[in-house]
Parts: structure tokens; sequence; C-alpha cells
């Protein structure tokens, strides 16, 4: 690794800090969390806060994320379309008396972007692993082969969380079949969510729509019917999401 290199990944390391973390962060606390001296951590505030990616608070002994961090996010989500999302998802909620979600993926995590699991305190949405969720098992189930090998120790959630990654590609190749994948507790007892992909013109999942209920409402008798309504909800953000030479056109009808 070039110098180059470590400095630019220590400076990310230090903006993802703040994702997991209070609003505000001090050198010290910095320094601690990445493994660095507090020099170093020092000197990439500083370096992060000068081009606005950071910004001290009012007594100057603490960091929060700058106004060009607020200006990027602002920029993709508008960019993505997914300011025209929230319609449609609000509708599916509203026939299915479900929980509705859209989200991509982020590394070998799941990351919600819109939907009710977006927290509104702080406008982030959940993370999960991939392989425990439905939303993820869609994400790599309409996805290049090569990104499964990626995700290395499938760990458990749950006492139904899949940890074989040959169980794990069966799952997938069943949800290619039904062209939906479900999560039955695997991610948290007592929930059962199925998920749908949001394709491009590649028939790769762009983004995954997920529905999320218990197994009294989602019940195996009515999951037709709720993959019938997500799917309805998929296409129609394709339109929403993607520009028309970026859309799947292989859909039936």
């Amino acid at each position: 690794m070039t110098q180059g290199t470590q400095s630019v990944d220590r400076a990310l390391a230090v903006l993802r800090a703040f994702r997991d973390s209070g609003p505000t962060l001090g050198v010290s606390d910095l320094a601690r969390r990445l493994e660095l001296t507090t020099s170093t951590a020092h000197r990439l505030a500083r370096s992060l806060a000068t081009a606005g990616f950071l910004e001290q608070d009012a007594a100057g002994a603490r960091y929060r994320l700058g106004p060009s961090v607020a200006e990027l996010g602002q920029l993709s989500f508008h960019q993505r379309g997914l300011h025209r999302a929230g319609p449609e998802l609000a509708a599916l909620a509203r026939a299915t008396s479900a929980t509705v979600d859209l989200a991509l993926r982020s590394e070998r995590e799941v990351l919600i972007l819109v939907g009710d699991s977006v927290r509104p305190d702080t406008g982030l949405g959940l993370r999960r692993p991939l392989h425990s969720t439905a939303l993820g098992k869609v994400l790599l189930a309409w996805s290049r082969p090569s990104d499964l090998t990626e995700l290395g120790p499938l760990p458990a959630l749950t006492d139904r969380t899949i940890v074989d990654p040959a169980e794990l590609r069966e799952e997938l190749a069943q949800a290619r079949e039904d062209g939906y994948a479900v999560n039955d507790g695997e991610s948290q007892a007592g929930v059962r969510t199925l998920a749908v992909p949001v394709l491009d013109c590649l028939g790769h999942a762009r983004y995954a729509l997920a529905v999320r209920a218990t197994p009294a409402v989602i019940t195996t008798a009515r999951l037709a019917w709720f993959v019938t309504r997500a799917l309805a909800c998929a296409r129609a953000l394709e339109v929403l999401l993607l520009p028309p030479e970026e859309r799947w056109i292989g859909h039936p009808g």
C-alpha cells in the first residue's frame, strides 16, 4: 500500500467513524476507534475540516461531519432519484399493512435508503449482513457471481440464519427461479420478509425492495399476493429511479 493510498483509507475511516457514533467525536475518540496515534488522528481531522468534510464544534474540542458531506449526500440521493421513491413505498405499505423498505448493497451489508426503517432522528437506514436478509439475498441473487465470494464468514444472527455458503448459493438460485427472496426469522426472530429486485438493463439488482411483517401477516397462503404487489412496485421504481436506457426490458407483458 502506498503512502497516498494509506492516507486516503485513513481519511475515509475517519468519516465512517461518525456513522456508528454520536454526532461529535474528539481526536482521542478517533484515535482510539481507528487505532491511530493522537497526532495522526489530529492531522487527518484538521485536513478533512479544511476541505469541509468535518467541522469543529463551538468549543473547538470536538468534530462533526461537515457541509461537504451533507452536500454530497444530498446530491447522491437526488441524482439517484430516491426522493421520488417515497410515495410508491408508502402506497405499498398501505396496501399490505407491512413495513416497506428500499435498499442497495454497501460492501458486505444491505443499506436501507428509503422506507419505514429509516430513522427519523438521523435519516439513517438500517444496515444488515447480506446473507441474513431477504434484501441481501436479492442483491446477491441478481448480481455478478463473483460478488458471493467476497462475503467471507457468514455469522449467525438467529438460529435460522444461513451460515453455510453452499446452502446460501442454493437459496440464491431458488430466489432467481422464483423471482423473489424470503427471510423467515433469519435476521430477527418472529419477522418474515420478502424482497424483489429493481433491475437494470443488464438484469442486475440495482436496488432491492422489501415487504416485512410477521408470519401471521405474510402467511404462506398469501405469499403470492404480497409478491405480486411488491413486483408491481419494483417495476414502478425502475421507471422512477433509472433512465430509460438503463431499465430492464425483459419483464413479461
